[in-house]
């Protein structure tokens, strides 16, 4: 009997501490209603809790960003150039064959370029529309329309198209002096014919000579950057991080992936204003033959009985021939001097001259700074047009 009272008892106190407990849970939830755990009315106020933070669906977020901002602001103004090439017959067929040999082919150039002023006045690379009087300009409305070819400028690749119509969508110009090495690039333009793509880069330099781009006989300084520029880019714009054009794209280099070039817009707006305005170009011309100066070549020019000279100036070009009735010549410049500034900037390399001579106004003074047998000098000279022989080398 002793072992079934103690079960008994044990039994009847379990029983009670169960029914308290539940008693007094109960009475918890009652009193918070908010728990996560309690069962809800179709009036109870819903919970606000982690849980059901993480299960929320996100707000959503605008997809728009500074590069979408600029696309948006020019991509209306870039246009696919066609430039339609009619390929002659074979005269050995036509001889035996006459006009029953068919009908001649054609080849299609196909490029970019971008609007200038609502009037039609496009901007486009040389090579692209380059033989040519006509080409087919296609907006990114699909809508197609003729243009006449106005100039072509083969130094500097670059083109002047015009349509006959009127309110077209303009682009707004940067200023290509400005560029900082880091900086965003964004080229737009038609890549392999696929329209109105866009690529996005950084700039990855600027000043590169046309040497250094591999395209020798151009007198430009180019801008490189890494945004993606394929065949059919050329001609389009090359955008800063504002929707501004501070360039064309014109170059891609075939033995490199990731490397692609455009003419600085300041050099790019003075050979579209003068092409516009005749047609053609009329640059500067110096008249002096230049190499860089380099330790080397100062111990050589000490010793060359010719020129006379003693080098003392540290960096530059050096002269080693002045054209006859040149400016170089009238303006006093001889053999020997090495040019240190032109118009007020420093120079390193000829280049450096060739380009200060081409944003040069013809027939003004241009202030050149040189070392003479380690004496500085001050001389003006006045650039002149090139003549049709050097221009024609």
């Amino acid at each position: 009997m002793g072992l079934l009272s103690n079960k008994l008892t044990i039994g009847i106190i379990l029983v009670i501490a169960g029914t308290g407990v539940g008693a007094a849970v109960g009475g918890y939830f009652r009193q918070h209603p908010e728990s996560p755990l309690a069962p809800q009315t179709n009036n109870a106020k819903q919970p606000t809790n982690n849980w059901q933070q993480m299960v929320t669906p996100p707000t959503q977020i605008e997809n728009t960003n500074f590069i979408t901002a600029a696309v948006e602001k020019v991509g209306p103004a870039v246009v696919k150039v066609d430039a339609v090439h009619t390929v002659g017959q074979n005269p050995l067929v036509k001889k035996f064959l006459g006009d029953l040999s068919g009908e001649e082919s054609v080849e299609k150039d196909t490029g970019s370029g971008f609007i200038l002023s609502a009037d039609g006045k496009i901007v486009t690379n040389a090579h692209v529309v380059e033989g040519v009087d006509f080409v087919k300009v296609t907006l990114k409305s699909g809508q197609v329309l003729e243009g006449k070819v106005v100039g072509v400028d083969r130094a500097t690749d670059v083109a002047v198209v015009q349509v006959n119509a009127q309110n077209l969508p303009t682009v707004t110009l940067g200023n290509s002096d400005k560029l900082v090495q880091g900086e965003w690039a964004i080229a737009i333009g038609n890549p392999l014919g696929l329209d109105n793509t866009v690529t996005v880069g950084i700039i990855s330099a600027t000043g590169r000579s046309s040497s250094q781009v591999g395209i020798a006989d151009q007198r430009v300084r180019f801008i490189q950057t890494d945004a993606a520029i394929n065949p059919g880019n050329s001609g389009g714009p090359l955008l800063n991080g504002r929707g501004e054009v501070i360039g064309i794209n014109t170059a891609i280099r075939a033995n490199a992936q990731g490397l692609g070039f455009a003419i600085p817009i300041q050099t790019a707006s003075r050979i579209t204003t003068q092409l516009f305005a005749t047609g053609k170009v009329q640059r500067p011309y110096l008249g002096v033959q230049m190499i860089p100066l380099t330790a080397e070549l100062k111990a050589g020019i000490a010793k060359e009985p010719t020129l006379r000279s003693k080098v003392t100036a540290k960096y530059g070009a050096v002269v080693m021939e002045v054209m006859p009735s040149s400016p170089a010549e009238a303006g006093g410049i001889k053999p020997g001097d090495v040019i240190i500034k032109v118009a007020e900037k420093s120079i390193n390399t000829p280049s450096d001259v060739q380009e200060q001579v081409e944003a040069s106004k013809i027939g003004e003074n241009l202030k050149l700074v040189v070392d003479r047998q380690g004496q500085v000098q001050s001389l003006n000279v006045k650039p002149s047009v090139v003549p049709a022989t050097v221009e024609n080398e």
